[in-house]
C-alpha cells in the first residue's frame, strides 16, 4: 500500500478531495489530503503563509508516516516542488495534476507571465484585496476557471466550499538546497494533463512539460479538478502512475 499525499490548490483544502479517496482506496492505496496553511479547516494567519510555508507543512505530514507520493494540483504543484527540495528523503514520487510545474528559481507569478497562460481564467476573473492582499474569484469564476466540465451539482457543492486564496504563496520562488540537489533531481515525476483545462491552459501545461520534463505524462480530456468532473478516469490515471513511477528506479 502506497502512501499518497495529497496537495490542493488555491482556494481549495483538503476537503476538495474527497469524490476521489473512495477510488484511491479501492487501488490499494492510502490517500492523505492535507490543508495547506491557510486553507480549509487550517486557521494559519494570512501574514504567515507562504510557500515556504506550504513546504514546511507538507514535509511535517510526511515525516509522520512512511515516505509517500506527492500528489499537487494546480499551485499545489509549487508546493509539492519546494517540499520535495526541502525533504526528498521522505518522497517516493512527484504527481502533477493539472499543476504548475517549475524549474528552480521559478515562481508562480513568472509562470502565470508566459503567453501560453493568456487565456487563463482564474487571472481574468481573481480579484485581490487587502493587506496583506488576500485573492477572491468573480461569483462565477470558480466554475468559469476550473469546474468547467463538472455537473451543476457538483459546481454547487465546491462553490459553497472554496474560499480566499492568499497572494504571498504566488510570488515564492523554489529553491533547491545544494545538499538536496541530487536526490531531488533523481525523483521520479509524472503529470496528468487536462485537455479543457481553463484555469492553467493545456498549451501551459505542455510548455511547463516541455521544459522541465516528466517521466509519465497522461492526457484526460477534463478541467481543473478532474477528480470531480471524471472521478473513474482521474483515479484510473493516479493509480497507474502511482504503480509505476513509485516503484520506478530515481532518475540519473
Amino acid at each position: 500500500m502506497t502512501r499518497i499525499v495529497l496537495v490542493h490548490g488555491a482556494f481549495a483544502g483538503a476537503w476538495c478531495w474527497e469524490p476521489a479517496l473512495a477510488g484511491i482506496k479501492a487501488g490499494g492505496h492510502q490517500p492523505e489530503p492535507i490543508d495547506l496553511p491557510g486553507a480549509g479547516e487550517d486557521r494559519t494567519p494570512v501574514e504567515e503563509v507562504s510557500l515556504d510555508a506550504y513546504a514546511a507543512r507538507i514535509c511535517e505530514t510526511l515525516a509522520a508516516g512512511e515516505p509517500a507520493v506527492l500528489a499537487g494540483q494546480s499551485m499545489g504543484g509549487m508546493a509539492i516542488t519546494q517540499a520535495a527540495a526541502r525533504c526528498p528523503e521522505r518522497v517516493l514520487a512527484l504527481v502533477y495534476v493539472a499543476a504548475f510545474l517549475p524549474a528552480e528559481g521559478q515562481s508562480l507569478g513568472e509562470l502565470v507571465s508566459y503567453p501560453e497562460a493568456a487565456e487563463d481564467q482564474v487571472q481574468a476573473n481573481l480579484i485581490v484585496e487587502g493587506d496583506p492582499p488576500v485573492g477572491r474569484l468573480t461569483p462565477d469564476g470558480h466554475r468559469i476557471a476550473m469546474l468547467g466540465c463538472c455537473t451543476p451539482e457538483q459546481v454547487v457543492w465546491a462553490t459553497a466550499r472554496l474560499g480566499p486564496q492568499p497572494v504571498a504563496p504566488f510570488a515564492g520562488q523554489v529553491t533547491v538546497p545544494e545538499a538536496n540537489r541530487e536526490a531531488f533531481e533523481a525523483l521520479p515525476r509524472a503529470y496528468i494533463l487536462c485537455s479543457r483545462d481553463r484555469a492553467i491552459p493545456p498549451a501551459m501545461q505542455r510548455r511547463m512539460l516541455e521544459e522541465r520534463g516528466c517521466d509519465q505524462v497522461i492526457e484526460i480530456a477534463a478541467d481543473h479538478w478532474p477528480w470531480v468532473s471524471r472521478t473513474q478516469e482521474f483515479n484510473r490515471a493516479l493509480n497507474r502512475i502511482v504503480a509505476s513511477v513509485a516503484t520506478s528506479p530515481r532518475r540519473e
